[in-house]
């Protein structure tokens, strides 16, 4: 990891303190991954910060998952993010595999959307705005249909259910596309999975990122999990070839993409739907965008190629961005330690309470870890205020 950067988990914290309290003070931004049910970790995370009175950022983005969290986070209703994962995304009107299969039911985001707004949840958008104020932002992600660039849409206004609809609205969980200003859009994971250099672009200098995998899960890793070794490491060579020759070898790459998903549809076909939904990381938010053709055992035209080269070419950017930030930021991701019991879809319910908890811990630990720069940094304020010279602290870059 860079020396501009930290991370804490539900059972460690590696955060350079001193170094962090150094960008407390300035704008600051709170990001939160997709990856659908996982979410729940991310739910454990924002509840912990509810509980604790916590909440010093300037601007949020989420996308997918994320966005939707952060809803009920700047609502100020707590665990009602844990109440929609655990009650509603569970429930066979949100989604059912085998009338999924059958093609009579789709993800069900209407619904969901429907029942978070009406009692027992009943989501207080007022809330939420007068929270935001004039000063305050928040974004969700989407991805466009017609150029696969990412948008960034503000949330809890006027149009906000459009708006969460067309963060979620993967290709073939979701009924077409979403429509937002006369455009239409897609599931913001395709092409910001984690919407971090957007928070830098708009100058947040201490940005924390709440992740629902693993810090250190490379694509490869992550891949592992689903498909075959042999597979993996055809991914690898072609994730290199990408970030080396990305201009130079689209065209090739289209073509390695083709032939490979078509290997994929072949072998899916013969498989059993319920092993491929449960046997890894269905791409709610971020991830195999490919699982939705094993389903539906679909034509693989050069537009889906595009949507999956898009994905892992920017999903891969972003965690170089996360491992090594730009001097001029902090970044803090808070993230499991281990894999998450949950899946994107489908989780078992003692799985998310599970993971809930581990998301609680880690957001506590964070707010400690917060708590203590801040400390330094307004020890640090009133000797300068007062023309003191405050010892140095030890150097640990040379440690």
């Amino acid at each position: 990891m860079g020396r501009n950067s930290g991370t804490v988990s539900d059972t460690t914290v590696n955060i350079d303190e001193q170094r962090l309290s150094k960008f407390i003070g300035g704008k600051s931004a709170l990001v939160a991954q997709g990856g659908g049910q996982r979410g729940i970790f991310t739910a454990g995370v924002f509840d912990a910060f509810l509980l604790s009175n916590f909440d010093p950022y300037n601007e949020y983005f989420g996308t997918s998952a994320g966005a939707l969290n952060l809803c009920p986070f700047l609502c100020r209703q707590h665990g009602l993010s844990k109440s929609f994962i655990c009650e509603l995304t569970t429930d066979p009107s949100f989604f059912h595999l085998f009338s999924y299969i059958r093609r009579k039911q789709y993800l069900n985001l209407d619904w969901a959307l429907d029942q978070i707004l009406d009692y027992p949840y009943k989501l207080d958008v007022d809330m939420g705005r007068q929270v935001l104020g004039s000063q305050r932002k928040a974004f969700a992600a989407v991805t466009s249909t017609t150029s696969l660039n990412d948008h960034y849409f503000p949330m809890l206004h006027d149009d906000w259910r459009e708006v969460l609809t067309a963060t979620c609205a993967i290709p073939g969980l979701y009924p077409g596309f979403a429509s937002v200003g006369g455009e239409l859009y897609m599931d913001g994971g395709v092409s910001a999975a984690i919407p971090v250099q957007e928070a830098w672009r708009r100058s947040a200098r201490f940005i924390t990122v709440v992740r629902t995998e693993c810090v250190n899960d490379s694509l490869e890793q992550q891949l592992k999990r689903d498909v075959h070794h042999q597979e993996v490491t055809w991914f690898k060579d072609s994730l290199n070839n990408i970030q080396l020759q990305w201009q130079n070898k689209l065209q090739s790459w289209k073509n390695d993409w083709g032939s490979f998903l078509q290997e994929k549809q072949t072998r899916a076909q013969q498989a059993n739907a319920l092993d491929i939904m449960n046997g890894g990381r269905w791409f709610f938010g971020a991830g195999d965008i490919y699982r939705m053709g094993h389903l539906l055992g679909q034509k693989f035209d050069s537009g889906f190629a595009d949507m999956l080269m898009v994905h892992y070419q920017t999903y891969s950017l972003t965690r170089e961005f996360l491992q090594s930030p730009p001097d001029d930021v902090f970044i803090v991701q808070i993230a499991p330690q281990e894999p998450l019991k949950s899946g994107s879809l489908m989780s078992k319910k003692e799985d998310l309470f599970h993971d809930y908890r581990l998301g609680l811990q880690a957001g506590f630990r964070f707010i400690e870890s917060y708590q203590r720069a801040v400390h330094i940094w307004s020890t640090r304020t009133i000797y300068e205020q007062l023309g003191i010279d405050e010892e140095p602290a030890p150097d640990t870059d040379s440690a």
